[in-house]
């Protein structure tokens, strides 16, 4: 790798914004092999496309929007910014592709790695590093498509785009601009070393319980329904999931056992699923609950299925700041031979960024120190996909991080 830069610039014209970025940047860095860019959902992204294009003509360029936000190592950035990282690496090989999930998110997402294999020359080859960024709602089948081409063999790591509010603006850009229903894929093969780690900063809480309900989903446009798996459970252990879920939290949910939302609620008390171990310590696959529907289920961000053993989870500010900065030293510590880190990528649960409020400082600090003190950009996402224990997966509340061996 022969050079990485991150640059972070705020305002409300997204023009004006972009030229206080490339001021950041070193003359030399027009010929990067690759860009990736994190925004606020109200910047003009098809403008920012548009001149990331002029400006970096041979970068493979990919990102999205970020929930409230984005940090660098010189500290985090409102809703109003746009942040870079750009890689120099001449020895290297990077290609992009993105486009609509449509409706067969597995194909879409194998079509577009071969698409972003073959922009860069590199078809039929094994990339070291699969990076993704996505619309939500599809992050399994779009893992399915992925692993078609390249099984669990190379990591495939990256978030899910995000908003402010929940409020479906979440966008992801790509090589022909910005999406909002879509899939941006990368695909890197560095001259140098990657690390990365994929964690929770959750503890067990002690209770479990088994999915004995799911809610019906259509199976494609046939008609015929399936019970195996979903994002609605409707029972657990034979029991309402709510009331389940709101004895384990101490009544967490209480006042909307009725139905609502219930996203701030459960930030601190999400599920889990048992995601393996290593050297006798479990580590847990998070999924966090978002509602409670009329029937007493509950409606969660990632595909659980009947059968599958939950785990009732708790964690607490101080644990969710400090987690990061253990994600990006494990991540650098996973590099050959103790190798200096030249940048590194970031992604941080958009959902963990709203526990810690004020103190989402603090989180940027502890990756900057980790990382003693390389270039870095990360993003707040609504879903984090990564690698834990050898298999690429989908959870929530996550945190990944991917760093650039010198």
């Amino acid at each position: 790798m022969d050079r990485v830069h991150s640059c972070a610039a705020r305002g409300q014209d997204t023009a004006a914004v972009f030229r206080k970025l490339t001021a950041q940047l070193p003359e030399g860095a027009r010929g990067a092999q690759m860009v990736v860019a994190f925004y606020g959902c109200g910047h003009d992204d098809n403008l920012l496309a548009a001149e990331l294009r002029r400006q970096f003509p041979q970068a493979a360029l990919l990102g999205g929007s970020s929930a409230g936000g984005l940090m660098t190592e010189r500290g985090v950035i409102d809703e109003q910014g746009i942040g870079l990282l750009v890689l120099e690496d001449a020895a290297g090989e990077y290609g992009a592709a993105a486009g609509p999930l449509g409706h067969d998110p597995a194909a879409a997402a194998e079509a577009l790695l071969g698409q972003a294999l073959a922009s860069c020359g590199c078809e039929g080859q094994l990339p070291e590093l699969v990076w993704i960024y996505q619309a939500p709602g599809n992050e399994e089948a779009v893992l399915e498509g992925l692993r078609r081409v390249v099984g669990n063999a190379c990591p495939i790591i990256g978030g899910t785009s995000a908003d402010e509010t929940v409020a479906g603006r979440w966008r992801q850009l790509g090589p022909v601009g910005a999406l909002s229903d879509g899939l941006a894929v990368g695909v890197l093969f560095p001259s140098a070393a990657v690390g990365f780690a994929f964690q929770g900063g959750y503890e067990p809480a002690g209770p479990s319980g088994v999915v004995t309900g799911i809610g019906f989903q259509p199976d494609g446009a046939s008609g015929v329904v399936t019970q195996g798996h979903g994002r609605e459970i409707l029972s657990i252990d034979g029991e309402p999931a709510a009331e389940v879920y709101n004895r384990w939290t101490g009544g967490a949910i209480a006042t909307a056992l009725a139905g609502g939302s219930i996203l701030q609620q459960t930030t601190m008390f999400p599920l889990a699923t048992d995601g393996g171990r290593i050297d006798g310590v479990t580590h847990y696959l998070l999924i966090h609950p978002e509602s409670v529907t009329p029937a007493g289920g509950l409606r969660v961000f990632r595909d659980v299925a009947a059968g599958t053993r939950l785990f009732a989870m708790r964690g607490d500010r101080r644990r969710l700041i400090e987690r990061a900065g253990r994600v990006s030293r494990q991540a650098r510590r996973s590099l050959p031979d103790a190798l200096a880190v030249a940048g590194a990528l970031v992604v941080y649960c958009g959902g963990c960024k709203m526990a810690v409020d004020k103190e989402i400082g603090e989180v940027a600090g502890a990756i900057a120190e980790s990382l003693h003190g390389a270039p870095f950009l990360g993003c707040f996402t609504f879903g984090e996909q990564g690698c834990l224990i050898d298999s690429n997966v989908h959870g929530n509340l996550m945190i990944s991080a991917v760093v650039f061996a010198r």
